[in-house]
Formats: structure tokens, sequence, C-alpha cells
């Protein structure tokens, strides 16, 4: 969604230069960040340096420590057992079981220390990702399922913690034990650290190959999980449904599809992965045969000792060992790479709703008067919106979007502080889309909307949302008590101003009916509680925000005729001196408006009172026959 007009030339200015710019929320694209993965998990790593640090001083140590070992084995062989010297090998054997204690505590201290790294990373990066969530549009969310978004959330950062706090550690100290054995056997033989060097692009190749396609293959797995997972969240959320039209077996097929084609994305993986252990470890172990048939012939000839031989095996096994761990952990750290695009990806999707370096202030008191001029919206996606833009931008460059893809077209409407105005008109003439406008959660087409005469594109999003009191006609219950249910819309209320709330949405007499009182748990959606009672907590909600504009969206409609009633009169005393937009479905909402507005397909195609419409309107006449809901 672009920008709207009027406000793109109002910021124009550089003081109010827009920080992000309106872009839509795009399909993630594979792989698009894959030469940033490490330096991102790097800056995550940053602020806990000294422990780093640290983990990798007490992984040299640990690492030379078992490397010295080799030096105990030369010397246990040719000053112990050739020349069956008890006391010197005595002292041997003390030596070694001192560098084993020493390397044992190096462990120690490096396991524990990368452990708690992965674990404050993998914190880190859901506190990080979490906040950016919270930031996107409902637009974002309109293109990436939520389950998807979960399940990078939580799976893609479990990876992350796992793979930092144990993979990379094993990774790290099997390349120090690679490079230092190696520099070991040169100290011992050169002839034979030559053949054995010369066997390592054997191993290194079918590394890099192999690693490089589980890598791909990773990150295919991982999305076919988050698809596993985006399903099972919609399914369970909406298990009443599934239930009662016995779609049981059909859900149960569709599961087993996605299962399998988590199957499918893995059985690539773990056959390139297995193929990769084998061959390292073929490779490995033949060099090692081979460069100890040329040692043992060596030893014959009397062209090296016993405990050289011994030393220089006992360095070429850990090296095999090394490099076999490298080849097993590679596959783990090449699927956090994939988890890591996946967050990134999340953390770089762009906040559609723009702002502005010095957003205007509002006044300390709002009146709450509502001016659209010339709003255009569609919910095209970003790409299609600004390539038709681009071709339909005239010569003074201003733009002229397509109004076949429009759900808001060329609306000016102006709502007085304090008035009540009812929204009338069939499915999809917009009603709805206007409130979400009204709250900034999309950006328009062209136009302009202003509170209190101040462009909303000038202000800061919480500080507009902060303006107004929503009921919506699908209630909003969270899993948790009734409380902090009704606190939600004012964090600082006490319980008093709670339990008032609550009374004057007549939400208290049921409320008090409950074992736990006002502290019951009410579930997952709310599940405790009738569309009735739901609807008398989300209004308990708004009249406890005590903000200057309501709006409601028939916020009585799932209630019961003598609760209806009850209701109405909180109501009513709510919207004194409250400017009030109502989505009306009911003649009693429309005859106690100060003005109707009919809308059709995105328009406003006529303003009054229920009597003057009556005589003036033909669609509304037609509308407050068939579709207003009358009492009986």
């Amino acid at each position: 969604m672009s920008q709207d007009a009027s406000s793109a030339s109002a910021m124009n200015t550089e003081a109010n230069k827009p920080v992000t710019s309106a872009s839509a929320p795009q399909s993630p694209q594979p792989h698009a960040h894959r030469k940033s993965v490490l330096p991102w998990i790097a800056g995550f790593l940053k602020p806990y340096k000294t422990r780093v640090i640290a983990a990798i001083v007490f992984l040299f140590i640990g690492s030379l420590a078992w490397l010295s070992l080799g030096q105990g084995v030369r010397l246990m062989v040719d000053e112990g057992f050739l020349q069956e010297n008890g006391n010197r090998l005595n002292e041997i054997i003390m030596l070694v079981i001192g560098i084993t204690a020493l390397s044992s505590s190096a462990i120690f201290c490096r396991f524990y220390l990368m452990t708690w790294l992965g674990e404050r990373v993998s914190a880190d990066i859901r506190l990080k990702v979490y906040d950016h969530l919270l930031k996107l549009s409902p637009g974002f969310y309109a293109k990436l399922r939520t389950g998807e978004v979960i399940s990078r959330f939580t799976a893609d950062t479990t990876l992350l913690q796992s793979v930092v706090g144990s993979s990379l550690s094993m990774a790290l100290r099997a390349s120090v034990t690679v490079i230092g054995g190696i520099i070991m056997m040169g100290f011992t033989s050169i002839k034979m650290t030559g053949l054995v060097l010369l066997a390592v692009p054997m191993v290194l190749v079918p590394i890099f190959f192999f690693g490089r396609k589980v890598r791909e293959l990773s990150r295919k797995s991982q999305d076919r999980v988050g698809d596993l997972g985006a399903y099972v969240d919609e399914t369970l959320h909406e298990i009443h449904t599934v239930q009662a039209y016995s779609h049981e077996d059909q859900d149960r097929a569709l599961f087993s599809n996605r299962v399998e084609a988590v199957m499918d994305a893995a059985r690539g993986r773990i056959w390139y992965r297995s193929i990769l252990i084998a061959l390292v470890m073929f490779l490995s172990i033949f060099a090692i045969a081979l460069v100890t048939w040329v040692g043992a012939h060596d030893v014959m000839s009397g062209g090296m000792t016993g405990g050289e031989l011994s030393a220089f095996m006992f360095y070429a096994v850990m090296v095999a060992g090394s490099v076999a761990t490298i080849s097993e952990v590679i596959g783990d750290i090449q699927r956090a790479a994939g988890a890591s695009e996946r967050l990134i990806e999340l953390i770089e999707a762009p906040i559609d709703i723009p702002t502005v370096n010095n957003p205007t202030e509002l006044p300390a008191k709002v009146r709450g008067e509502i001016k659209l001029t010339g709003v255009r919206f569609s919910y095209q996606d970003i790409q299609d919106s600004q390539l038709k833009q681009t071709e339909k931008t005239d010569a003074s460059g201003t733009s002229a979007p397509s109004i076949d893809t429009e759900v808001i077209r060329g609306l000016d409407i102006h709502i007085q502080a304090g008035e009540r105005v009812a929204l009338v008109g069939a499915s999809g003439a917009g009603k709805s889309t206007l409130f979400e406008l009204l709250q900034r959660f999309y950006c328009l087409n062209a136009g302009t909307i202003e509170l209190d005469g101040i462009d909303i594109a000038q202000l800061k999003p919480q500080t507009l949302r902060q303006q107004y009191a929503l009921v919506p006609q699908e209630s909003v219950i969270f899993a948790t008590s009734v409380l902090e249910n009704v606190r939600y819309g004012r964090l600082d209320a006490s319980e008093e101003e709670v339990f008032k709330a609550c009374e004057a949405a007549r939400a208290h007499e049921f409320i008090s009916e409950f074992r736990d009182g006002y502290h019951t748990y009410l579930g997952e959606r709310g599940v405790r509680l009738s569309g009735g009672q739901k609807q008398r907590i989300a209004i308990a909600r708004a009249i406890l925000a005590d903000r200057p504009i309501l709006l409601l969206d028939e916020a009585t409609s799932a209630l019961d005729a003598i609760s209806e009633h009850k209701v109405k009169q909180a109501l009513d005393s709510l919207m004194v001196g409250k400017t009030t937009l109502i989505i009306a479905h009911r003649l009693a909402t429309v005859l106690n408006a100060d003005r109707i507005l009919v809308m059709e397909k995105g328009r406003l195609v006529a303003s009054g009172t229920h009597q003057e419409l009556m005589k003036s309107s033909e669609l509304y006449r037609e509308f407050a026959s068939l579709q207003l809901i009358t009492e009986t």
C-alpha cells in the first residue's frame, strides 16, 4: 500500500522524512540472506564477548592438553617400555594424569560457557524477533500464516540454541585439534605428515560439496516443518468447526500429506549427510592406514623409533576423529544456517506503516474530530500497487490507482467531535476497512485522514491508536484471567476500577458466579465464556480504557435481549462527550445515531438521519427493510 498522496507532500521536508518506506509484507525469499548469517549470529554474541573469549581460551587449553598426551605416549614407549624403566614410567603416568585433569577442567568450563551462550543467544533472538513482530501490521500476517511465524520463532531458535551451545563448540574444538595435531605430526615426522596432507583435499572436497547441499535441503526441510506447524495451528484453533462438520478424516489425510512432505524434504538432507559422514570416515581411516604402513617400514629400517610412530599414530587418530566430528556437526551447522535465514527474513521484514523522524504531538485533550479527504485504499500486494501507480502517474506526479482493486474509493467524511455516527452498508461496503484505516493499520493509496486537524500519518502509530477504544463484533479474549483481560484496556487500572467497568458493562454478575471470580482463567480465546459474555468483557475493556473515540462493530450483536438493554444503557453513558462510530446492523442503533452514513462498494452514497434517509435514499430504504434487524 502506497503512502497517501497528501501526507507524502506534507512529509516532503527533511525533518519529516519517513524512516521506513511504506511497503507491504512480502513472502520470504529463499537464501536471500545467506552471506549475512555468520555476522548476524556474531552480533548476538558481541554483548557477551568476555564469555566468548573465555570459552575460546578454555577450548584451546583443553585441546592443547589433549594434544600433549601424544608426547606422553612417546615417552611411555621410548623411555618406559623399551628401556624397562619403572620409575620413569611412573613419572610419565602421573604427568599424563595431570594433563588429563587439566584438560577435563577446561572442558567443563568450555562446555558450561558455550551452553550458556547458546541459551542466551536463543533468548535474545526470540526477544528481537518478537519485538519486531509486534511492529508489523495486520497486512503482514494476512500474507504469512501465524503457524509459519510460530515455527520460525520456536523451532528455528531452538535449533540455533543447540548449534551455538553444542555443535559450534564441537566444530571449533575439532578444528583446533586438526590443526594442532597436524603441527605435532610435523614435529614427529615431516615425511609422514606430508603424506597425510596429500590426503586432506580428498577429505575437504566432500565436506564442502555435501555441506552446501545439506544447507540447501535443510532450508527446504525447515520450510516444510513451518507449513506443518501452520496447519496444526489452524486446525486446532478451529477444532469446534472441524468436529462439527465431521472433517477429522479429511484433516487427517491433509495432515498426513504435509507430514510426508516434511519427510520428503528431510530424506534428501539425510541422504547427503550420510554420504558425507561415510566418505569422511573412509578417507580418514584409509589415509591413516596408508601412513601407518609407511611408518612401520621406517621403524623396521631404523628411520624412527617405536615411540615416535606411536605418538604419530596417536595424533593421526585424533585428527581423523576430529575430522569425523566436523563432518557430523557440519550438517547441524548448515541446518542452523538455514534456520538463521528464516529468522533474518522475519527480523528484516519491512515495517509497512511508515513513521516520521519528528512526529507531531497531539494536544493534551483530544476532541475526537475526524476528517477523511479523498481516501482511497486497496489490499493489493505492494509490488502490484507500485507497478500500477508507476504506470498511471500523470505529469503532475499524482497517482491514480486502479479502481477495480480498491476497497475504499474516494471517501470524503467529516465527523464532528462528540458526534455519534452509524455506518450502514452491505457486506464488502468497506465499513470494517474504514475502522482499520482510522487506526492506521494500513497505509492509504491516496488522500488523508485527520484527527483534530492533524494528519494521522504525522503521528506515531501508538499515539494515534491510544485515542481509540475498539469493541469488535468478534470479541477478543486472551488466555489469562478476567481481571487481566479487562485491564488490557488500561494496564495501570486498579482492581476497583476494573470492577466498576465490569459493572457498567453488566458483566460483574456472571463473573461473580465463577469460583475464582475475577481471577478465573478464561482459557484460549475465552473458550469458557459464551458469546455474550465475551462481548461484555470486551465492552468492559473499552469502558475502562476511557478513550476519546469509540469504534463499535455492532457491540451488542451477541447479547440476549435483557443483556442488550443493560449494555446499551452503559454504552449510552459511555458515549457521552465521545466521538462514536458504530457499524450498525440493528434498527435501534441507527435510530439513536446523530447521523447515518450509507456506504456502497467503498463509496459514501448517502448521509443523514434515519427519517431523512428513508425519504431521500432508495438504497437505504431497501437496506432498512431487508437487512436491518428490527426488534419484535
